[in-house]
């Protein structure tokens, strides 16, 4: 039986294919997707007057005081995130090995909320004294590490401004930009000062001679006009396409956005409905992009004798936006990294075992009872892969229970050609 001829002729095919050939350029320029590299799970701030060398060590140390005193991490495992005794003992023995070797895995030396507004040469002398810390406890500096300088609102702009700029300079002057630094522009409240901060970084790259693109920054989402612009439009999905590719992540701002908005005090929480809100434009406008999310925040501590009910709602908040596709939070007090690696290792290793199957079943085309397609299965690779870079599963573990190799779960994560030997 012979083959059938179309009925769109060449010449039609090829001017849709030119037709379409610059929006299909634009697709790819402005969602690029996930790049690749790691995400921490948290980030830890730290006034800018509390940062020493030695900060992560301490906190690291200080968390797992914090669990001695109160039962240990088997008892608080088994309180907060633990389905049994067996799976409280592996989460405490993961979480205890996270706490002595990378505690902290993003810190950001805050010059804003939490430092204040101080005489010019205070606030010099400390990004001098943050810079001389970092470099005194580089063996021991968070993978990621950088900090939030006042916003672009008109009373503290220069202030912001000349910080970011001692800053960087003074990286520079003693041998330059480590890897994993990250900047935070906070109440950001139009797409104008994401513009603004592009120029900034460019001429900061000029002066300093660096790569094209060397410094990007973070965007925090803490105000209404963030997120809804005067014109009805989403204007932090502009912010993420004006930002020349330096957007590198939003985070959201528990306290000031829920301020902003009238909520009363003992109400303004990560998850109230406007939070919620918000972070779910957040999602829809990062989506594809490549540029990371991050929750923010609670200001419950686990102290004194709120310690049990801190630590029991922090696991529920961390838990909670995991599942919502949140993968980073803040983190504002030593004993929250306790429950934040129980609860973050929880929700990994709860969700393995199955997740394994399926993915197992989809590689190998066996018949299961759940019938997944490429998206589905790319989910599920990047749970997986998540769980692996965080330190929740071992790669051991995942080629066993997957029966595929780890590159080629990475590559299906990723949206990645699959290796030739898969």
């Amino acid at each position: 039986m012979s083959v059938q001829s179309g009925h769109l002729g060449a010449d039609f095919l090829a001017d849709l294919e030119n037709t379409l050939a610059p929006s299909d350029a634009a697709l790819a320029a402005r969602y690029p997707g996930d790049d690749g590299s790691r995400q921490p799970v948290h980030t830890v701030y730290v006034p800018a007057d509390r940062h020493v060398a030695d900060l992560s060590r301490e906190w690291g140390a200080a968390a797992l005081d914090a669990a001695a005193a109160h039962g240990g991490l088997d008892a608080i495992a088994r309180s907060t995130v633990a389905e049994s005794d067996s799976a409280a003992t592996g989460l405490a023995e993961l979480v205890e090995h996270k706490l002595r070797t990378e505690p902290i895995e993003d810190l950001r030396i805050d010059f804003e909320d939490g430092y204040g507004v101080r005489p010019d040469a205070e606030e010099d002398s400390a990004v001098t004294d943050a810079i001389a810390a970092m470099r005194a406890g580089a063996d021991s500096s968070p993978p990621f590490i950088g900090i939030r300088f006042k916003s672009f609102e008109a009373d503290v702009r220069t202030r912001g401004l000349r910080t970011l700029d001692l800053f960087v300079g003074g990286l520079m002057a003693g041998g330059g930009l480590p890897t994993g630094l990250t900047l935070t522009l906070p109440k950001v409240t139009s797409v104008d000062q994401v513009q603004a901060m592009v120029r900034v970084a460019r001429e900061l790259e000029r002066v300093h001679g660096l790569a094209e693109r060397r410094i990007g920054f973070e965007v925090q989402i803490e105000t209404p006009q963030a997120i809804l612009g005067a014109d009805g439009s989403a204007s932090v999905a502009r912010m993420i396409h004006v930002g020349d590719g330096r957007v590198t992540a939003l985070h959201y701002g528990t306290y000031d956005y829920s301020a902003s908005l009238g909520i009363a005090a003992a109400y303004q929480s990560m998850e109230h409905p406007a939070a919620d809100h918000a972070k779910a434009v957040m999602q829809l406008a990062a989506a594809g992009t490549g540029v990371r999310l991050s929750d923010g925040s609670t200001n419950i501590l686990p102290i004194g004798d709120r310690v049990g009910a801190g630590w029991s709602l922090h696991a529920r908040l961390v838990r909670r936006h995991l599942e919502r596709g949140f993968y980073q939070g803040w983190d504002l007090h030593p004993a929250q990294l306790v429950t934040r690696f129980l609860a973050t290792y929880a929700f990994y290793r709860d969700g393995f075992d199955d997740a394994a199957v399926r993915l197992r079943n989809y590689v190998h085309r066996l018949e299961s009872a759940v019938l997944d397609e490429p998206a589905t299965a790319r989910a599920l690779a990047g749970f997986i892969r998540r769980g692996e870079l965080c330190g929740a599963l071992t790669v051991a573990e995942i080629e066993s229970a997957t029966e595929v190799p780890m590159d080629t779960i990475s590559a299906l994560a990723l949206h990645r050609p699959l290796p030739t030997d898969a």
